[in-house]
């Protein structure tokens, strides 16, 4: 996932923030296995290499995604992987930055070169964060904890998944990485505002409301391999996730049965009275809901279509940003 500031944006108090989600679950694992993870990697390494699938270190991230594709269940790569429907909007999200052309200018000094910056006041090294994203025991036996490790020892924020296989109080008393919450408003209202409140007394510094997620997009992948519920840890104790469906994806039934479809924009008041916490948007893909962001009083706003897992023949999100010049 990576994070580009538009500083020049004239709707002045808002971040912008691009999450460039190409294959956006499959990168947090790999960013897993990179930083925190380096025993596994080798393992795997020392195997490919016996096979003569590969001989050296992963230099490109498609050599991370052969290594995800070979050790993953294919359920699990494919619920990383895929996107929604005939996967255009995938598709799309890679070849846009194809059509993107550099204009380098030459002879300027780069023998130093600082590419940190600041999101809602807290120093990263990089504009890159760690998008929200769900079930990373999936990949790996420590899950969100050593996300959040890498995290920190890239020195950037995470903002970890309501549907994260680790609770937010676990991630919380893993590291001192900066974390910010994503949150999905759900058919009981009660249970939002719990989550927010766990999130604010556990130091996370921001609520990520995901909006672009009324119903879970149809993603014919976890269709085809019946895809099973997992464990949310943040709603254990709080709400069942036993969802009695014989067809198709028991995820994606369990999600259209706990989102609420019905949320507008006035329910930003509702999320703002109950927590003092800065509030993002995610999911944003028009110039028109970036205005009504502003509007309603939002701290910043992430640029996404969910890694083209929700609504397919959406815009490329690289190619969305042009919107907000």
């Amino acid at each position: 996932m990576v994070c580009l500031m538009r500083h020049s944006w004239p709707l002045h108090s808002v971040i912008i923030m691009n999450l460039i989600s190409i294959t956006v679950d499959v990168y947090i694992v790999y960013i897993n296995l990179f930083f925190t993870e380096r025993l596994h990697l080798r393992a795997w390494l020392k195997t490919y290499s016996i096979q003569g699938k590969m001989s050296s270190e992963p230099v490109n991230v498609n050599d991370f995604k052969e290594l995800a594709r070979n050790a993953l269940p294919k359920m699990y790569y494919d619920y990383y992987a895929g996107g929604a429907e005939d996967e255009h909007t995938l598709r799309d999200n890679i070849q846009a930055f194809h059509r993107i052309t550099i204009r380098p200018r030459v002879l300027v000094d780069v023998s130093q070169i600082d590419m940190s910056t600041t999101i809602l006041g807290y120093p990263i090294s990089a504009p890159i964060l760690v998008a929200p994203t769900a079930a990373h025991k999936f990949a790996i036996p420590e899950g969100e904890l050593a996300t959040a490790r890498a995290a920190a020892a890239a020195n950037t924020i995470m903002i970890l998944s309501y549907s994260s296989t680790c609770s937010m109080e676990e991630v919380a008393s893993s590291c001192n990485a900066v974390r910010f919450f994503q949150l999905h408003i759900s058919k009981r209202r009660d249970i939002s505002a719990l989550l927010v409140q766990r999130a604010e007394r556990f130091g996370y510094k921001a609520i990520v409301l995901t909006a672009d997620t009324p119903r879970l997009g149809r993603r014919e992948a976890d269709i085809r391999n019946k895809m099973i519920g997992f464990p949310v840890k943040n709603l254990e104790g709080l709400m069942s996730i036993d969802v009695k469906s014989d067809q198709g994806s028991k995820l994606e039934a369990y999600y259209n049965e706990m989102f609420d479809a019905s949320i507008r924009w006035e329910d930003i008041m509702w999320l703002r009275s109950i927590t003092s916490l800065p509030i993002l948007i995610k999911g944003i893909l028009t110039h028109e809901d970036a205005t009504r962001a502003v509007e309603a009083g939002v701290d910043g706003i992430i640029v996404s279509n969910h890694g083209a897992r929700q609504l397919d023949f959406a815009p490329a999100t690289v190619s969305a940003l042009e919107e907000f010049d």
